[in-house]
């Protein structure tokens, strides 16, 4: 006698029975955890633009934040105000960073209008001016924060990614590459933007000329340093009117 478990239509409804199962609990646990996600994607937010202006734990040549705990105190403390750029407009957000960057770079391909947030953070009697970026590495999405000054003189930078080689392009999210950009010029004497380029060809593996808009690429990681440098060129430009604003007000 023919099993009943013998035929297709029991394999079919079981394998039907199982994705509907998995995926009501998979509903479940990804509407119960998403609070706890957000939160702590808030708190990275805050973390990462707190560390581009020196408000981190850094010792010993590593990068380290300030601790989950301490960021919305230090991030209330430090950052004066949160802005949107729209359409040449300034206005003030007090969520500004919750923005979304990828999506912002969406709406921007689509032709619409592309919100543009900005930190201004003060400590120690310095002004502090830091945009989020977001490009492209070899393998997945990378993005990071620049702090700049009214002038456009990089203050720091946090670099991450989501796929990049262990101890090549990963490595830009190491203090050692990052570092380099402190003092670089994203601008010319004459006020054109240049950005900064990532180079494998930079005679200056000490990073002591700041005036060359280029830092040492990491070894074995070009597509990822290329893209580092597209970010860089393609998203702090369109911060360019706002800061020639500043100085016209300065």
């Amino acid at each position: 006698m023919e099993k009943r478990t013998d035929k297709n239509t029991y394999t079919v409804l079981f394998a039907v029975g199982m994705v509907l199962v998995v995926g009501a609990i998979l509903a479940y646990l990804a509407s119960t955890f998403r609070p706890i996600i957000q939160e702590n994607e808030r708190l990275e937010k805050q973390q990462n633009i707190l560390y581009t202006m020196g408000v981190n734990n850094n010792t010993d040549g590593a990068a380290n934040f300030v601790s989950t705990e301490q960021a919305p105190k230090l991030f209330e403390k430090y950052i004066t105000k949160q802005l949107v750029i729209e359409n040449g407009q300034v206005k003030e957000d007090k969520e500004a960073y919750l923005i979304d960057v990828k999506k912002e770079q969406t709406r921007a391909k689509e032709g619409k209008t592309r919100r543009l947030p900005l930190f201004v953070g003060e400590k120690d009697g310095k002004t502090f001016y830091i945009a989020p970026i977001r490009g492209k590495g070899l393998w997945d999405a990378i993005w990071g924060y620049v702090a700049m000054d009214k002038d456009m003189v990089v203050q720091g930078v946090y670099f991450d990614h989501k796929g990049e080689t262990p101890g090549l392009g990963a490595n830009i999210k190491q203090r050692y590459f990052m570092d380099d950009f402190y003092g670089e010029r994203l601008l010319t004497e004459a006020g054109v933007f240049k950005g900064i380029t990532v180079s494998k060809t930079n005679a200056d593996p000490t990073n002591e000329d700041k005036n060359d808009y280029e830092v040492d690429a990491i070894a074995g990681a070009t597509i990822t340093g290329d893209g580092v440098s597209a970010m860089i060129k393609k998203d702090l430009r369109l911060y360019v009117p706002y800061f020639k604003q500043l100085k016209n007000k300065g």
